[in-house]
C-alpha cells in the first residue's frame, strides 16, 4: 500500500543567510550571459537576415552543395492580387522541402513561377481601359494586361520574399507563361500534340460562361448546392396514331385514346426552343395515365410508372389507363411548339433515370452534354452525323442572350421578339414559361433547389452551350498517363485515388478560349467554307514566325503572313484569316514541366521533377493538365514517364470556427498582416514569418486547416518557448562558461541524466529526418516542443543548473553537461532551420561572433550533423525512466512539505531510501549504481541509501512507498552555503566543501 505522512510536529524551517555574503560570491558564479534576447522586434531582426537565407543561399547552395540534383517543380500561382494563407501555406511548405534537401547536400533546383494569362487579368485591363470586350483592339488589351500582370507578381515577389523562401528572385531565377521563351514551348508542346492527332475542332457543347464570355473546362468551374432554378413541367403531344409504333397504337386504339401527350420535365425552361427530340429508358415500364389536377386534368400522358406516386402532390390522384415499355414508344412523333413545322422523334437512351422527372427526358443537344451525345447515339439519326453536329439548333449567344436565331424557331415573330435579347439565367428563362403557359402545353411550374455549376473565377452562373471549339483526345492517351502514374508517389498516398478517377472519367478536354490576353491556338479559317487548317506542317511554318516576331505578332501581323506558301499563291488566299481563340490557362501552367530541362545543371534533363505541392484542387487542374500534356507530346513508340516523382497534396485554409475564409465574412486572415501588424498593433501584432511558418508546419495540411488569433498566439507561445530553450543554451555555452570547448568529454564520463538526454536528442534528431524526407513535417513540432519543454526545460536544465553555476568550468561533470548542450544546440538549431530559419541564422550568426568569425555565412552551410549512433542507449533509456519514476515520487513528497509550509527549497532536504521489501533490492542495485547523481536529479542536497535493516530516522518528514522502497525527505542537517545554496555547508554562512575546492583553484 502507498502512504504518505508526517512523522513529527516539530518541523524546522531555516533562517535567512545573509545577502551581502550571497553576493560577495555572485562573482565567483558561473551564470548565463548572453545577448541573444528573449524578444526581438521580428519585422526588423527578419529582414536584416532576409537575404542572407533566401536568394544568397540559394546561391551558396547551387555553387557548392556537390549531393544530387534536387529538383522542386513550382506550380505558378495567378498572378492577381496580394497572396492569402493557401499561398502563404504552399510557399512555406514547399520551402521547407527545400531547405531540408539543401541541409543533407543536395544541390536544389526550385524556380518559382506565375500563371500570368487568363480572363480575370484580361477583366482588371478592360476595366482600366473602361471598355467592354471585343471593342478595342487585341493589342491594346494585351498590352493593358501584360502591365498589370508585371505589377501583380512584383507586389507577390515581395510578399514571397518576406516569407523567407528560399530562390533567386531575379527575372533570371523565375519564370512567368508570358515569357517569350516558355510561350514558344508551350507552343511546341501543342505542335507535337497536333501531330499525333489529339487536336481536333467539333461544334458541340461545352460549358459556357456568360460572365467571362468564353468557354471554360471543368477544371474551372466551382459547384453550388443552393442553386435555384425556375423548373418546369410540359405536355408535348404526339401528332397522331399513325406516328406511333405498332404496340403503343394497338395499346391506345384498345383503350379508345385518341390523343396523347408525352410528359417532361426541366430545370432549364430556356433550352425549350431547342428542343431536338425527347428521350426515353427502352427498359423502363411506362404508364398511359391521367391525373385529378392540373391544367391537364383527365388529358392521358406518358410517364414513367415508378415515378407516378411521387408526382400525386402535385397533380393529385392517378389514373392508370394502360403499361407499356419504353422500347414500344421510341419513334414515336411529336409536335414541339417552337419548331411546329418539323416533326420530331422519341428515342432511346439508357442516361434517363428512373428516379427523378418523369422518366422522359427533354433533349437539347447544345445545351447537355447526355443529350448530346444521346442524340447522335440514336440509331434512328445514324446518317451523316458531321451534318447532324452542325444543324444543332442553338439560339443563345456569347453573352447568354437569347439570339437573333430564336425569332426562327419561334411559332411567330412577335413571340421570337419577346425572347430576343434576353438573358437565359434570368427574365429570358421567366418569358419562355409565360409563353409555354400561354401555349396550351405548359402543365406546372416550380422553384427548384439542386446542384449547378458557377465560374470559379466570376462566381456566376454557368450554361451548357453548343459553339465550335478545339479539344485535346484525351480519351487516346488517357490510359498510358494512368500507367504512368503508378511509378508516382503520392502523399498522402489516398490522393492517388483522386486523381486517377479525374483522368478515368475524361475523354476530352476543352482546350480553346475566347479571350484575347493569352496564348493564341494559330489556326486558320475559311470564311466562305468554315474550314479550319491546324496542321504539324502549318504550324511549323507560323511558329517560326513566332519564334522570331513573338507571340504578340499574331495580333498585330497580317493574315497573308502566316499562311503557307500553297495557300498565299492561290486564288483562295483572301478568303482565309487568322483564327481569334487562344489556349486554356491549364494548358499554359500545364507546359510549365518543360522548364525542368531549361534549368537543369549543365544542361542535363531532369524530368521528372522530385516534388510536385500544390492545393488539392490541382488534382483536377494543374497536376492533371501536366501529366496529360507531357504524356500527349511524347513521341510516338517512347514510354511516357509522369512529370514528377512525388506529388504533395495540402487542404484549404479555414478560420477558428472551420468556415471558408472571404471578405464579405470579415474572417480573412492575410499573410502580411500576420507577418508585418495591422494597422492596430494590439489588435493585430506583427508576429514575423518564422510564426506563420511554424503554424504552416505543425497544422495536419493533408486536410483542411484553421488559423486565426487565437491559434496564432499558440503558435507565438511555442517559438516563444523555443527561443528560451534556445537562449538558456547559448547563455551556458558561448558567454557565460571560460570553458576549451576542446576539453568536450565522451560518453563514458557523462551520468546516466546526460546519457539519458544524448538518447532522446538522438532520438529526435531521427524522428526530424524521417519526417523531413517523408514530408509529414507536422510530426517535427509535437517531437521538438516534447523534447524541449520537457526533457530539457522540465528536467535536464532544472537538474544541471548547480553545476552549470557552481562548479569549476574545467570539472568532469561542468564539461559533460556543456557536451551536452553544445550537441544539443547544433541539433536543435539545425531541425528548426528548415521550418523558422530567421531563429535558425539568428542563432548561428551568434555562435559565430561569439567563436570570432565571420557571421555572414548561413546556418546551412554546416549541413545537417550526423549524430554519432552511440548516442542511441536504450538501457539508459530504460533504466532513467525508471529513475524518473522514483524521481516523481520524491517530487511529490517535495510539494507536500512545501505546501504544508515546512519547506521553501527542495535543497533544504534530503532524501533517504530504504528497501522495504525484498523487490526493493533490485530497484536498490540501480540506485547504488548511479548514486552519486541521485541529489542532482531529484534536486537536494543529499541522498542517502540504507539497507534493509536500517534503524528509523529522527525529526520531521514525509515518506511514501514506490516499487518496494520507502522513501521519505527530511530537513538537511547542514546548512545552506552561500555560494551555491546547497545545504551541505558544516557551519552557518561557511561555504561547502565542494565550493571550497572551486575557489581555491
Amino acid at each position: 500500500m502507498v502512504f504518505s505522512r508526517c512523522f513529527s510536529s516539530g518541523c524546522r524551517v531555516a533562517s535567512s543567510e545573509s545577502a551581502d555574503i550571497a553576493k560577495s560570491y555572485a562573482s565567483t558564479l558561473l551564470l548565463p550571459r548572453t545577448k541573444f534576447k528573449l524578444w526581438v522586434n521580428p519585422t526588423q531582426r527578419e529582414q536584416e537576415l532576409k537575404h542572407k537565407t533566401t536568394e544568397g543561399l540559394y546561391a551558396w547552395q547551387w555553387e557548392n552543395n556537390k549531393g544530387p540534383l534536387f529538383s522542386f517543380h513550382d506550380g505558378p500561382p495567378y498572378a492577381n492580387g496580394e497572396l492569402h494563407m493557401g499561398h502563404a501555406m504552399n510557399k512555406v511548405l514547399k520551402d521547407i522541402v527545400n531547405r531540408f534537401q539543401v541541409l543533407q547536400g543536395r544541390r536544389v533546383n526550385y524556380v518559382p513561377g506565375w500563371d500570368c494569362h487568363g480572363l480575370p487579368i484580361e477583366t482588371k485591363a478592360l476595366e482600366k481601359l473602361e471598355s467592354m470586350p471585343n471593342t478595342l483592339p487585341a493589342a491594346k488589351v494585351r498590352e493593358e494586361a501584360e502591365l498589370f500582370a508585371r505589377s501583380q507578381i512584383s507586389v507577390q515577389r515581395s510578399m514571397f520574399h518576406s516569407l523567407g523562401i528560399m530562390a533567386a528572385w531575379n527575372e533570371d531565377g523565375t519564370y512567368r507563361t508570358l515569357d517569350h521563351d516558355y510561350e514558344m514551348r508551350q507552343l511546341r508542346i501543342f505542335q507535337d500534340m497536333v501531330k499525333k492527332n489529339l487536336i481536333y475542332r467539333k461544334h458541340r457543347p461545352v460549358h459556357w460562361s456568360p460572365s467571362s464570355v468564353s468557354a471554360l473546362a471543368e477544371a474551372e468551374l466551382q459547384y453550388s448546392d443552393d442553386h435555384i432554378s425556375h423548373a418546369a413541367y410540359i405536355a408535348f403531344p404526339i401528332l397522331s396514331l399513325d406516328s406511333t409504333s405498332v404496340d403503343l397504337r394497338t395499346t391506345l386504339i384498345s383503350r379508345g385514346v385518341s390523343e396523347l401527350q408525352l410528359l417532361v420535365w426541366t430545370t432549364t425552361p430556356w433550352t425549350i426552343p431547342a428542343n431536338m427530340a425527347i428521350a426515353v429508358n427502352p427498359e423502363l415500364t411506362y404508364a398511359i395515365a391521367t391525373f385529378s389536377r392540373g391544367p391537364r386534368t383527365g388529358h392521358p400522358v406518358v410517364i414513367a410508372e415508378g415515378l407516378l406516386e411521387g408526382l400525386k402532390d402535385i397533380f393529385g390522384s392517378y389514373s392508370i389507363i394502360a403499361t407499356i415499355q419504353g422500347s414500344s414508344i421510341v419513334s414515336t412523333k411529336y409536335s414541339h411548339f417552337f419548331k411546329s413545322s418539323a416533326p420530331l422523334e422519341v428515342i432511346a437512351s439508357c442516361h434517363v433515370s428512373p428516379s427523378s422527372g418523369t422518366g422522359l427526358v427533354h433533349m437539347a443537344p447544345a445545351h447537355g452534354f447526355e443529350d448530346y451525345l444521346a442524340f447522335l447515339s440514336s440509331a434512328s439519326l445514324d446518317s451523316n452525323q458531321e451534318g447532324i453536329v452542325a444543324d444543332i439548333l442553338c439560339s443563345v449567344d456569347e453573352h447568354g442572350r437569347f439570339s437573333h436565331d430564336v425569332i426562327s424557331l419561334a411559332p411567330s415573330q412577335e413571340i421570337g421578339e419577346r425572347l430576343y435579347g434576353k438573358s437565359v439565367l434570368g427574365e429570358g428563362n421567366a418569358e419562355i414559361v409565360s409563353i409555354l403557359r400561354e401555349s396550351g402545353i405548359f402543365v406546372h411550374d416550380h422553384r427548384y433547389r439542386h446542384r449547378y455549376p458557377y465560374d470559379a473565377r466570376t462566381q456566376k452562373p454557368m450554361i451548357v452551350r453548343a459553339t465550335s471549339q478545339w479539344f485535346a483526345r484525351v480519351g487516346d492517351i488517357k490510359g498510358e498517363a494512368l500507367e504512368a502514374l503508378k511509378d508516382v508517389i503520392f502523399h498522402p498516398d489516398a490522393s492517388r485515388t483522386r486523381l486517377e478517377s479525374f483522368i478515368r472519367e475524361r475523354n476530352e478536354w476543352c482546350i480553346s478560349r475566347q479571350r484575347v490576353w493569352g496564348i493564341p491556338i494559330p489556326s486558320l479559317h475559311h470564311t466562305r467554307t468554315g474550314e479550319t487548317l491546324l496542321s504539324h506542317e502549318s504550324l511549323e511554318y507560323i511558329l517560326s514566325i513566332l519564334e522570331k516576331e513573338g507571340v504578340a505578332y499574331w495580333w498585330t501581323g497580317p493574315s497573308a503572313e502566316f499562311l503557307p506558301t500553297s495557300i498565299r499563291n492561290s486564288d483562295d488566299a483572301e478568303n482565309w484569316v487568322k483564327g481569334t481563340d487562344t489556349i486554356d490557362v491549364w494548358f499554359d501552367s500545364g507546359t510549365s514541366w518543360t522548364m525542368l530541362r531549361r534549368f537543369g545543371a549543365g544542361g542535363e534533363h531532369v524530368v521528372p521533377a522530385d516534388a510536385c505541392l500544390e492545393g488539392s484542387d490541382q488534382h483536377r487542374g494543374w497536376f492533371q493538365s501536366m501529366l496529360l500534356t507531357a504524356i500527349g507530346s511524347r513521341p510516338d513508340g517512347t514510354t511516357g514517364r509522369a512529370p514528377f516523382r512525388h506529388l504533395i497534396t495540402h487542404g484549404f485554409v479555414l478560420d477558428e470556427q472551420g468556415r471558408k475564409m472571404s471578405k464579405s465574412s470579415g474572417n480573412v486572415v492575410s499573410p502580411s498582416v500576420i507577418t508585418s501588424g495591422g494597422k492596430d498593433k494590439t489588435k493585430d501584432p506583427a508576429y514575423g514569418a518564422d510564426v506563420l511558418r511554424l503554424w504552416a508546419a505543425s497544422v495536419d495540411y493533408g486536410k483542411d486547416v484553421a488559423i486565426g488569433p487565437k491559434v496564432l498566439a499558440q503558435v507565438s507561445d511555442t517559438l516563444r518557448k523555443i527561443r528560451n530553450t534556445i537562449r538558456f543554451l547559448l547563455g551556458n555555452t558561448l558567454e557565460g562558461a571560460t570553458l576549451d570547448y576542446s576539453l568536450t568529454v565522451s560518453k563514458q564520463n557523462m551520468t546516466i541524466i546526460d546519457r539519458y538526454v544524448m538518447h532522446q536528442l538522438i532520438t529526435l534528431d531521427s524522428v526530424a529526418q524521417e519526417a523531413f524526407k517523408s514530408f509529414n513535417f507536422q510530426s517535427v513540432i509535437p517531437a521538438l516542443v516534447a523534447f524541449t519543454n520537457s526533457t530539457l526545460s522540465a528536467l535536464y536544465f532544472d537538474v544541471t543548473k548547480d553545476i552549470l553555476y557552481a562548479e569549476s568550468p574545467n570539472s568532469i561533470s561542468r564539461r559533460a553537461v556543456v557536451t551536452v548542450l553544445l550537441h544539443v544546440l547544433d541539433q536543435l538549431t539545425t531541425i528548426i532551420s528548415p521550418i523558422i530559419p530567421f531563429l535558425a541564422e539568428e542563432v548561428h550568426q551568434i555562435r559565430q561572433l561569439a567563436a570570432g568569425r565571420s557571421s555572414t555565412s548561413s546556418v546551412f552551410e554546416r549541413g545537417w550533423k550526423q549524430m554519432d549512433p552511440a548516442w542511441e542507449d536504450y538501457d539508459v533509456l530504460r533504466d532513467m525512466n525508471d529513475l524518473l519514476s522514483l524521481r516523481n515520487t520524491v517530487l511529490g513528497l517535495l510539494e507536500r512539505a512545501r505546501s504544508e509550509g515546512n519547506l521553501r527549497s527542495s535543497l533544504e532536504a534530503t532524501v533517504s531510501i530504504i528497501p522495504n521489501q525484498e523487490s526493493g533490492m533490485e530497484a536498490m542495485r540501480l540506485l547504488e549504481s548511479h548514486k552519486d547523481h541521485l541529489s542532482t536529479l531529484f534536486i537536494v542536497s543529499d541522498v542517502s541509501l540504507h539497507s534493509l535493516h536500517s534503524t528509523h530516522l529522527d525529526g520531521w518528514g514525509y515518506e511514501d512507498i514506490y516499487n518496494g522502497l520507502l522513501v521519505s525527505i527530511h530537513p538537511s542537517s547542514d546548512h545552506k552555503c552561500p555560494r551555491c545554496w546547497q545545504w551541505r555547508a558544516k557551519q552557518p554562512d561557511h561555504l561547502c566543501h565542494r565550493c571550497i575546492s572551486v575557489l581555491s583553484n
